[in-house]
């Protein structure tokens, strides 16, 4: 039988944990892409056979959910595409966690993502992430703590090569110009680190510019431009491309 003062030391932290729980949130989105890019990069750059090949128009199925803690300012969560860069892979899995807070005036952000590529381990990494918003304006810097980069340095498959302490700056813009209308920019920069700076591969800056239409119920259509420069080094998954994306929010 339990002890009396147990169960009203039990009692306690229950009734204590109400609040958060009560004001505990569960989202998710699911949204259908006409071609995902990352930092720029198309994600579809393996042909039938094994070499790279990228095309302009390369449908992507996404979503996944965020959980928050009440008002304390944790948060989890999952966010999932289809993909075709790995081979033997079609899917990234992404978790993460972090803490949101304010101080300063500046809404912060911090925390953990790591991304999974089931069937291949190739391309699995591990990043810590800090940002600050201000405003429409939004600067995250995120830094890889992971051996590699997405397979840049090959230490997944047996290299013995690093990608750690490879940085990803990023300054994004998001303001509403119109009843229902956002316009979307964003800026960021690729800094290689490790075996990966060793091996030659460039630094590369990648830009976004378009426009979001809210119809309201979570339903969002977006337009817009996104690419990277160095196309010279890293070929067409570098190009700019039209991006147009349907997502809804539950």
């Amino acid at each position: 039988m339990m002890h009396r003062k147990t169960a009203q030391a039990l009692a306690v932290v229950a009734l204590a944990a109400l609040p958060m729980l009560a004001s505990a949130q569960l989202t998710a989105n699911i949204g259908l892409t006409s071609n995902y890019k990352f930092r720029g990069q198309d994600q579809d750059s393996i042909g039938s056979n094994g070499t790279v090949k990228s095309k302009a128009f390369k449908p992507a199925i996404q979503g996944g959910f965020d959980y928050a803690f009440g008002e304390t300012g944790w948060y989890v969560g999952n966010w999932n595409s289809s993909v075709n860069w790995l081979a033997g892979n079609s899917i990234e899995s992404d978790l993460y966690g972090g803490y949101k807070f304010t101080a300063g005036g500046i809404g912060w952000d911090v925390g953990a993502l790591t991304y999974i590529y089931p069937g291949n381990k190739n391309g699995n990494t591990t990043e810590l992430y800090g940002a600050g918003s201000f405003g429409p304006l939004t600067l995250k810097y995120s830094h890889t703590v992971s051996k590699d980069y997405f397979g840049w340095a090959g230490e997944n498959s047996g290299s013995g090569l690093k990608g750690t302490n490879t940085g990803y700056l990023n300054l994004a813009f998001a303001q509403e110009v119109a009843p229902s209308v956002t316009l979307k920019a964003a800026v960021g920069y690729t800094r290689f680190a490790s075996d990966i700076k060793d091996l030659g591969v460039p630094n590369y800056v990648d830009y976004a510019l378009g426009v979001s239409y809210d119809f309201g119920s979570g339903v969002a259509l977006y337009g817009g431009v996104q690419g990277a420069n160095k196309k010279n080094y890293f070929g067409d998954v570098n190009k700019a491309r039209v991006i147009v994306m349907l997502s809804k929010t539950l």
